[in-house]
């Protein structure tokens, strides 16, 4: 065990997304694409999934601090940033990519097409960034 108390995500974030999560927001926040996919597509199952996620995020909290790199880009930053401008690119230019940044800006973030992109791929582009920099 490295560093035992090593956080990526928050739970105040996680219940935050939820809020949203019968879009799948929350599970794509978990690194939980497929599901989240689904939650998007069935409204979180027909309401029965999301409400059941409501127990099941402390579980989804934690192996998402396993499997992500902490480091200088701040995942529930980039993550709200993604959820509430994501259109706009704010996050993409958080995380230094200035030019797709402003293409996002300029685009609706290629008409929602790479939005999309990002809910699927926000966390590996994050864990990438934070693990070239140590």
């Amino acid at each position: 065990m490295e560093n035992s108390n090593k956080t990526t995500h928050s739970l105040l974030v996680g219940y935050l997304l939820w809020i949203l999560g019968f879009l799948g927001a929350h599970r794509f926040y978990y690194g939980k694409q497929i599901s989240g996919t689904i939650y998007f597509f069935t409204l979180g199952l027909l309401f029965i999934g999301w409400i059941i996620d409501l127990f099941l995020i402390p579980g989804m909290n934690r192996e998402a601090d396993v499997r992500y790199h902490e480091g200088q880009i701040d995942f529930n930053l980039a993550w709200l940033l993604l959820a509430f401008l994501g259109l706009f690119g704010i996050h993409r230019m958080y995380m230094g990519k200035w030019i797709t940044g402003l293409i996002y800006l300029c685009t609706g973030g290629l008409l929602g097409i790479g939005y999309i992109y990002d809910l699927w791929t926000l966390n590996d582009q994050i864990s990438l960034i934070n693990g070239t920099e140590q």
